[in-house]
This record gives structure tokens, sequence and C-alpha cells, in this order.
């Protein structure tokens, strides 16, 4: 490990987000820390990404435009091409903060033990790029996601990447909450530590995220995810889940009676 300056693989999955690729890349060109490895894994986008892509290829050290089997399979591809001491990856409509990196590896120095590193405080944007809202959101150990809340700020978390090996990747079978499985995995790993100033990423909230169109399917996937790794059938974060079910199903059917 390089001691003044470890590091950071950054990887973007990507498929047909064209409209905003060039953004997300443009934001993690931008960061004021040096030693960056940048991968960018495209699923075979058929809209204009690879267009976007292409202007931007001189400075991405690794492109990878081939079929795969969603996003988890991208990331992990990235993962297993990541040279970096860190880790982490940033979706193609989100962005990082230019001082994200370089605040990440003073908080990894700081914290040799870590396994995750992360912002508490993260932005979400709209469609537009425009700054909706601010959320802090600490998250002090284990036992916190698993039965108080399960909630976690993926836009500009990093990853200690001998653990995130050690732990065996994203769960592929996973389609929505890959990121809150991985983070429960680490985390028997070593502690997980925030930066507690601004916020390091934005997280793009527009109508066709899969947060915004997974439904009843992504509350469930939290409800499993949370139970495989022992929550309690009564905790706060499987009442939420359930509720967050229920509330969709009645939102479908309301729709579909309509």
């Amino acid at each position: 490990m390089n001691t003044c300056h470890p590091k950071v693989s950054i990887i973007t999955p990507s498929y047909n987000q064209g409209n905003f690729i060039g953004a997300t890349i443009e934001s993690v060109l931008a960061q004021t820390y040096p030693n960056i490895e940048y991968i960018l894994i495209d699923g075979g986008s058929t809209d204009d990404t690879m267009a976007v892509v292409e202007q931007y290829r001189d400075r991405i050290d690794i492109v990878v435009h081939e079929r795969d089997r969603g996003q988890s399979d991208a990331i992990n591809k990235g993962f297993r091409l990541a040279t970096g001491d860190l880790v982490g990856w940033i979706n193609s409509d989100d962005l990082l903060y230019p001082d994200c990196v370089e605040r990440i590896v003073e908080l990894y120095k700081n914290h040799p033990d870590g396994t995750i590193f992360y912002s508490a405080s993260s932005d979400w944007i709209d469609a537009d790029g425009q700054i909706t809202g601010t959320r802090y959101l600490p998250i002090p150990d284990r036992d916190f996601l698993l039965n108080r809340c399960a909630d976690i700020v993926q836009q500009g978390s990093f990853y200690t990447t001998q653990y995130v090996r050690e732990v065996g990747y994203v769960d592929e079978t996973i389609h929505y909450c890959m990121d809150l499985d991985l983070w429960l995995r680490l985390s028997t790993k070593g502690p997980i530590y925030q930066t507690n100033g601004p916020a390091l990423a934005a997280f793009r909230r527009w109508e066709a995220t899969k947060t915004s169109t997974g439904g009843r399917h992504f509350q469930d996937d939290i409800r499993r995810v949370l139970r495989r790794h022992g929550a309690s059938p009564i905790a706060r974060t499987i009442r939420k889940a359930w509720y967050g079910a229920l509330r969709e199903s009645i939102k479908s059917t309301a729709f579909f009676a309509t």
C-alpha cells in the first residue's frame, strides 16, 4: 500500500444511462485526490451511453462494454478488476463531490481497522441535478442496521478491498439491496466509520431508478436480507419492511382498480 496516497478504485456500473453518465464520469474525474483507478462496466447499452463514454475514454483506466447479468454482476466485474486499497461504486446517475475520495482516504488512514467508510450526510438531487434535500444518517454498527434502521448511504461509500474479497463480493442473487447485504457482511470483519461534515455525494431520485420502481419487491428484498443476517422477527427494521410492502401492495391495487 502507498501509505501516503493509498490507491482508491471507483467502479461505475452502467446500462442505458446516456442522459446522466457524463455528469457521473465528470464527478469522478474532478476528484481532488491524486491516486484513483476508475473502472466503468457497461452492460451493453443500446442508447448513447457509449458515445458519451468515448469522450472520456482516455481518462478512464478500464472500460468494459459487454452484456452482463445485471447491476450486481457489473459491480463484481469491477471489484475483481480493482487494484486499489479501497474500492467503491458510484451508479451512472449519481454524483461524487470533488473532495469525496480525499476525505474518505483521510478517514481510512485514521482508522485502518475499518471495513466501511462513508459520509453520514448525503444529498438528494432530481433529474436536472438540483438538490432537493439532504439527509444525515449515522450508522454506528451492524446491530443498528439489523434491528433499528436498515437504510445505508451507498453513494460515496468505500470499502477495504481485502475484506470485499474475503466476504465474496456482492451477492448477485439480490436484485435491489445488494449494498445492504454487503454492508452486513463487511461489518462482521471490522467497524464502520463515518465523516460528519458536508455531504460527499448525491443520490439522484427520479422516476426510473430501481428504488423508485421496485415497489413491494424492494421491501421484500430488504426483509429477506435482514432475516438472513439475524435480524429479530419483531425488529423495527423488519416491521418497517412489512409496512412498506403492504403500502406498495395497496398502491398497486389502487392503480389497477382505476
